[in-house]
């Protein structure tokens, strides 16, 4: 008993120094941390923890310490780094393309990131350099055109990104803590965003986007449009959850059916990813207007 008592205990320090370590970097997986803490103090108080239960524990710390490790390499990696004019470049997927199958297949992913994301990266970069050869030479003819290019290419290789990222072979069921708490407010309830973001996106005129954003002047959640990358939505809002509605993310598997695949999205939604952006994005506060 003194051995399981002295590793629970190890365990518990290990997670409050977790804890206070994630909020000081930003990292914003308290809730996660939170699940496995308050298993930990639980068996703490158990006389005699059953393998079990100790087993179940140590699964939980394991998976707790890759998700951990995952984000803050990603998150080093880039949080210093510049992105210099014109070297965008493609993101790698975090996940195999066949690993969202049944839902979204191989053949759609591989195609959608290699041929179509690639070609936003690449469109962006043309832009701007352009835009940055305009302003050397002072010769800004081609500045309408150029800024086009770079709000349409822009908007899609950040929105790509973001959707790859919400994106989950292990996603699916309900968001938790205060994401759930922040759609229960904005939207009334769970199944009432939803409906709402399903509906939003089945009704994108011609190809576009649907998007969950946060509103640092309202302090709430909304669901918009984008038709294309770009057009007829609000800005001074931050994306949390975006789905792509344009033709090559689903005409391959579900032909004109879109509504199916919006449907299905939702088996592979990456909630703990969406709470991730939730938790930084909410630490922007405007005056409210």
């Amino acid at each position: 008993m003194r051995t399981y008592q002295s590793y629970i205990s190890e365990i518990i320090v290990w997670l409050e120094e977790l804890t206070e370590w994630s909020e000081s970097v930003g990292l914003d997986r308290n809730d996660q941390i939170k699940k496995v803490l308050e298993r930990a103090q639980s068996l703490n108080n158990t006389q005699v923890p059953s393998t079990e239960e100790m087993n179940t524990l140590q699964l939980d710390v394991l998976q707790l310490h890759d998700l951990i490790s995952g984000t803050l390499k990603r998150y080093q990696s880039q949080i210093e780094e510049i992105v210099e004019v014109g070297e965008h470049k493609l993101p790698p997927l975090p996940y195999d393309y066949d690993a969202l199958e049944p839902y979204i297949s191989k053949e759609i992913m591989r195609l959608h990131h290699q041929k179509h994301h690639q070609s936003y990266v690449n469109g962006l970069n043309k832009a701007e350099k352009k835009l940055l050869e305009a302003r050397t030479t002072g010769d800004f003819s081609l500045v309408k055109h150029w800024e086009r290019e770079l709000a349409f290419h822009g908007s899609g290789h950040y929105l790509h990104t973001i959707f790859w990222e919400i994106l989950s072979p292990s996603g699916g069921g309900r968001p938790k803590g205060d994401l759930l708490a922040a759609i229960d407010s904005s939207f009334g309830s769970f199944q009432a965003f939803k409906k709402h973001f399903t509906e939003a996106a089945n009704a994108v005129e011609g190809v576009g986007w649907a998007i969950l954003v946060w509103s640092p002047r309202t302090r709430r959640l909304e669901i918009l449009q984008s038709e294309r990358h770009m057009l007829l939505t609000q800005w001074d809002t931050i994306p949390l959850l975006a789905i792509d509605v344009w033709e090559h993310a689903y005409y391959l598997q579900y032909k004109n059916a879109r509504s199916e695949y919006v449907n299905a999205i939702w088996n592979i939604i990456n909630w703990d990813e969406v709470d991730l952006r939730f938790q930084k994005a909410k630490r922007l506060k405007w005056m409210p207007y």
